[in-house]
């Protein structure tokens, strides 16, 4: 593989709106976010990715963009974002934007102009289309639930939105609009940022016929992917779009890519691909529920380690993917891949050590460094996402009663991972001075950066010690290039896996059952790296390993 600067790099998410507010409004902004840089550092990230900060009337929290040069007033201005460039480079942190160029705000200046002009020139930056005898031109359903077009005021015609119906798909079939795109993104570019986090890019191609397919759902709808997957040819705009932007810069660019067909993981992401890098989702789609949240599924500890061995294998010598626990569209990974028995500060150390360790670039969301869990809301009304208001009027219609459906949205809402940041045991956890936008969650007392920083064994510290691992001078080409090879595969308890490297091995064994687990090694261990308890005692042919106990440790 041909070693490029961002291989060894270890990568932290910042939600903006939660993260830190710097003037007491109660919103996070670009101020809070400098004031942390120091913290940042001294956990041992190299990459911030910040969720959207651009200009925004936050309909789905600012991925309904506005203005792509304009930052959001909410979060501060262009003059505290220079500076946010320029501390962080001081520290020798890279700022990596989000880019939502899918879709943009309805007030845009482009959508505002075509709905003035439904004929006209800016009606083709989007996707306007006559109904069909009084309906809308197909039949698709929202990400979010209810039909993918609008009808324009006035008119028998109707827009494409794949996500709200604020949120209008631009035509990328229009040259112009691709070029208009071309150019903001180069400008972020020379602004001197290291490169984008790119949001549902595999959406941009559309089947330009618009045809129904089958209902797979009461409302007589089907999902929009359908029309996704239908058509190919997304290649072509996405080679179009490096060559013209991230190539130039050398870039460092990670797709959130759903819906991608198989044999195009190179194409994507291989040593030429589009992007750099782009996010394993194969954990995450474990728990999609046939008609929504109502119907998930617990995941199970052995299909999710099989999930994760297999695109592990499916990548190696290939592709370099990016691994998550959690991210701003996902529920709290403590919450959600741990058994009821495993969620405590161990078992938490214990999954983000599998996560870090694996072949690819670890993020770490804000918060996951100190075991930040789902939060119980007391009523639907406390719910900011759309998509969660969307999923429990979804779990009503299919006959769970209140109650039901809001366990469910406690368990896979996106707003688990949007409360805010819990600094210290102060009022609102230290996030705010004011009214923070959105509830903290009721165990912040316990659960916070303050006492863990005090606390030897606390999660922080632990997450420190992993990441400074990672990346020791030792160690750090064994993680970052070293063949991945599952051990033990067929246990229903243990997740173990080592890492290769010329002369060097690395090994990791995790202990998910309730019980403890004797392991056999398959050769000697030369030294203990890291462990998630105090007295790991003396290993020979064997290792006990006690339950949410993990080890690592090198082989001779």
């Amino acid at each position: 593989m041909q070693k490029k600067w961002w291989h060894g790099k270890v990568a932290y998410q910042i939600y903006p709106k939660s993260f830190m507010d710097g003037n007491g409004d109660g919103i996070g902004d670009l101020k809070g976010i400098i004031s942390k840089l120091d913290y940042l550092k001294e956990l041992g990230v190299d990459i911030i990715w910040l969720s959207p900060v651009y200009q925004s009337p936050f309909v789905d929290q600012g991925y309904d963009i506005s203005d792509y040069y304009k930052i959001a007033e909410e979060f501060g201005t262009m003059e505290e974002f220079d500076l946010l460039l320029c501390e962080a480079g001081k520290r020798d942190l890279q700022i990596v934007m989000d880019l939502v160029i899918n879709h943009c705000s309805d007030q845009h200046e482009w959508f505002q102009k075509a709905l003035k002009e439904p004929e006209g020139e800016y009606a083709d930056y989007f996707y306007f289309r006559r109904g069909k005898n009084g309906n809308p031109p197909s039949n698709y359903r929202s990400y979010f639930g209810g039909s993918a077009w609008e009808q324009v005021p006035g008119t028998d015609k109707y827009y494409l939105h794949m996500f709200a119906k604020e949120q209008p798909d631009l035509n990328w079939e229009n040259p112009v609009v691709r070029q208009k795109l071309f150019e903001m993104i180069n400008w972020w570019l020379d602004k001197g940022i290291a490169g984008f986090r790119i949001d549902a890019i595999i959406n941009i191609k559309k089947h330009l016929d618009f045809p129904d397919f089958e209902a797979d759902g009461p409302d007589g709808l089907c999902a929009c992917t359908k029309m996704v997957e239908s058509v190919d040819g997304v290649g072509e705009f996405l080679e179009e779009l490096k060559e013209n932007t991230f190539s130039r810069y050398d870039a460092f660019t990670v797709g959130e890519v759903f819906n991608m067909k198989e044999e195009a993981l190179e194409e994507f992401v291989g040593e030429d691909g589009y992007f750099s890098s782009m996010f394993d989702f194969a954990s995450h789609v474990l728990s999609e529920g046939k008609n929504g949240w109502y119907d998930a599924k617990d995941i199970e500890f052995k299909e999710w380690k099989q999930a994760v061995i297999d695109s592990q294998m499916n990548c190696q010598g290939k592709a370099y993917l990016s691994n998550i626990i959690e991210n701003h569209d996902e529920p709290r990974g403590a919450s959600r891949y741990l058994p009821d028995y495993a969620r405590n500060p161990a078992g938490i150390k214990m999954l983000g050590t599998v996560n870090v360790l694996l072949r690819g670039i670890p993020f770490i969301y804000q918060g996951q460094e100190i075991g930040m869990t789902n939060c119980r809301m007391r009523d639907i009304s406390e719910y900011d996402d759309l998509d969660t208001h969307n999923q429990y009027e979804r779990a009503l219609s299919a006959g769970l009663t209140k109650e039901e459906a809001l366990e469910v949205c406690y368990k896979y809402s996106r707003d688990n991972a949007r409360t805010p940041m819990q600094w210290n045991d102060e009022a609102n956890a230290g996030f705010t001075k004011g009214i923070p936008w959105m509830r903290v969650n009721d165990n912040y007392k316990e659960v916070n950066v303050e006492a863990q920083r005090r606390d030897a064994d606390s999660v922080l510290s632990y997450y420190k010690k992993l990441i400074a691992l990672r990346k020791s001078e030792e160690w750090k080409e064994v993680f970052v290039y070293g063949e991945f090879c599952p051990l033990f595969e067929e246990s229903e308890k243990v997740f173990a896996f080592s890492r290769i490297l010329g002369e060097k091995k690395v090994m990791v064994l995790a202990n998910f059952g309730r019980d403890a687990e004797i392991v056999a090694l398959p050769s000697e261990i030369d030294k203990v790296l890291l462990g998630n308890r105090e007295c790991i005692g003396d290993i020979k042919d064997t290792v006990s390993l006690e339950a949410c106990e993990v080890l690592v440790f090198s082989l001779k």
